[in-house]
């Protein structure tokens, strides 16, 4: 018994930790006003790149024995494990889908950032079909939020883009 309360006492610390890092990953972002597509697919891989190392030490040996040691105890804080434990797999597999498709996006970052206006509008309709196709695609990424946010910063590239050529014209 003193053992299982000592081992609640870690996994709750655990739980605790867990959900700390949900809240902050779901919290609104603070950007700058002018900030590109680029940084969308930056936060997504960072993303992902915590998601995966938590879900990695989830998945770790010291953690399985200790989660089937409660379980052999009938610990009542396997329920609050279980449940922070899907939440933080349905985080990382949304991360990971949504670089997935943002990856699709980073051929016309390069041409987006750094041509001229008209090189730059060879590839509009290239770039919004593949937007069009993430939206009707994703499982994660197609909602308004994420699709205004995404086209945002890709108007924020152009606008940026026209702003440099006509300065250095």
């Amino acid at each position: 018994t003193e053992v299982t309360e000592k081992l609640e006492e870690v996994v709750m610390i655990w739980i605790k930790q867990m959900r700390q890092v949900l809240v902050e990953s779901e919290q609104m972002r603070r950007e700058a006003d002018d900030i590109g597509p680029s940084a969308e697919l930056e936060h997504w891989k960072t993303r992902m790149s915590s998601f995966n190392s938590l879900l990695d030490e989830i998945k770790s040996s010291r953690v399985k024995k200790i989660i089937s040691i409660l379980q052999a105890a009938k610990s009542r804080t396997l329920k609050q494990w279980k449940e922070l434990d899907g939440n933080i797999t349905i985080a990382a597999n949304e991360a990971k889908d949504n670089v997935r498709y943002l990856y699709t996006l980073d051929k016309y970052f390069g041409p987006l950032a750094k041509g001229s206006p008209v090189t730059m509008m060879e590839h509009v309709p290239s770039l919004m079909n593949t937007v069009c196709m993430i939206y009707c695609t994703s499982q994660y990424y197609n909602t308004s939020e994420r699709m205004t946010s995404l086209l945002l910063k890709i108007t924020n590239q152009m606008i940026n883009t026209c702003k440099t050529y006509l300065c250095e014209g």
